[in-house]
């Protein structure tokens, strides 16, 4: 924990194609190794094949993705007393789109198509229609908060 200040927020450039800062995130979370060619290859011919699937915008898919898949509420755990509680406490908007995108990605990767576009073009048609396991997991989420809303006094 840093003693003095906090540390500035580094801003990233927007990407090339749609000039979209949450774009430009998204491809350095689906990057590997440093790879953000691939990665961005692999995203936009995702956003192609939405277009030729759906007949949409791919980024407008992207979008409507992602607000669907953003969780309101997450349990933290809480130690009192000895005991540990799963106390409910609200998402923040960097952390809502952080696990979206964290989400989003890893049920693509483990998805049965052949290539990584497929894999996340599938994904995010089905996030945006708010179905599939992105959206289960938020579901159970919002669940799981909502069990333990008896602990919402413990918040700190």
């Amino acid at each position: 924990m840093a003693r003095r200040r906090r540390p500035e927020r580094r801003h990233i450039t927007p990407d090339h194609r749609y000039g979209d800062h949450v774009v430009a995130k998204f491809i350095n979370y689906v990057m590997q190794d440093g790879k953000r060619s691939i990665s961005e290859r692999a995203i936009y011919s995702a956003f192609d094949i939405i277009k030729d699937k759906t007949g949409q915008e791919g980024i407008e898919v992207f979008r409507t993705a992602l607000n669907n898949v953003k969780p309101s509420l997450e349990v933290k755990s809480r130690r009192i007393g000895g005991a540990t509680y799963q106390v409910p406490v609200e998402v923040r908007p960097e952390r809502r789109q952080m696990l979206a995108m964290h989400w989003v990605i890893s049920f693509a990767r483990s998805r049965p198509e052949h290539t990584f576009a497929e894999r996340l073009a599938a994904e995010l048609v089905l996030a945006s229609k708010n179905e599939g396991p992105s959206i289960k997991k938020r579901e159970d989420t919002h669940r799981m908060a909502d069990a333990n809303k008896a602990f919402a006094h413990c918040r700190w």
